[in-house]
């Protein structure tokens, strides 16, 4: 019962912080979660055992140039491209048998743009024609978590099948279709409140988000078995790490951010 109270208490501070970051200023949020992404890249670090900080120069230096200087979509798309056949690489990754492929070189150059990348693109996601669509990035983080628990709700209750046993021995293929499920129907109502996303898109992009986000919460604790852990970190009480918190919103924010310029909502 103790364990249940934490994880609550520390959920609801962590989602208390996020609200309030994204109703206060556009500003607010974009230094959240660049703060964001410098936990996450430093529990990435120690977890993969990456020497030097050079990885933290890099991504301000990114982030810096994309979210406050770049405004041309041919860099945009340049790095999108890049985070992209990033994270594909680490689908190879997830489903090959090997825990242990890459070099220190490859683990700067994924570590910047897995998670680097990922929290540039989650940023960039609510902006459109300089406004700040504080509905499109709730709704975004809204998808996560009614997947995150129902899955876990489900798949503890009726959950017999294991969805991938060798990476996460406790999430069922009942849990999965049940957090996609309940995050369509999250989508009908999302649908209610930013208008500018029909239904129809809306439910498409729930889908790419459960999708990818599901395959970003198994690289990561992919990673974390390789590097013997049972979580990235410990800054949130009952949740392990921030990368641990994080995990399906970095991975899956290229992917969303790509969907919306299909959809013509994100310049």
């Amino acid at each position: 019962m103790r364990e249940i109270l934490r994880r609550l208490l520390t959920g609801a501070v962590y989602v208390i912080l996020l609200l309030s970051a994204v109703f206060l200023s556009s500003d607010a949020f974009d230094f959240l979660f660049m703060t964001f992404g410098l936990a996450c890249l430093y529990e990435y670090k120690r977890m993969i055992k990456l020497p030097g900080y050079h990885i933290f120069i890099a991504y301000l230096a990114l982030w810096w140039a994309f979210i406050y200087i770049i405004d041309n979509k041919i860099p945009i798309n340049i790095l999108m491209f890049i985070t992209i056949s990033i994270n594909f690489i680490l689908l190879y990754y997830l489903f090959s048998g090997k825990e242990k492929l890459f070099n220190n070189l490859q683990k700067f150059i994924i570590g910047l743009f897995y998670i680097g990348g990922g929290c540039i693109f989650l940023t960039m996601i609510p902006y459109k024609d300089n406004e700040f669509a504080k509905f499109l990035i709730m709704g975004v983080f809204i998808l996560i978590w009614v997947n995150d628990t129902f899955a876990y709700l489900v798949g503890k209750s009726i959950g017999r099948n294991k969805l991938f046993p060798s990476i996460s021995p406790k999430k069922t293929i009942e849990g999965a279709i049940g957090g996609f499920a309940f995050a369509l129907a999250a989508s009908y109502f999302l649908s209610k409140y930013e208008t500018n996303i029909s239904l129809g898109q809306w439910l498409i992009l729930a889908t790419v988000i459960v999708l990818t986000g599901s395959l970003g919460d198994l690289i990561e604790s992919k990673f974390k078995r390789a590097a013997g852990v049972k979580d990235s970190g410990a800054i949130l009480p009952g949740h392990g790490g921030m990368l641990d918190r994080l995990d399906s919103l970095v991975f899956a924010a290229p992917f969303a951010y790509l969907t919306l310029i299909i959809f013509s909502h994100v310049s």
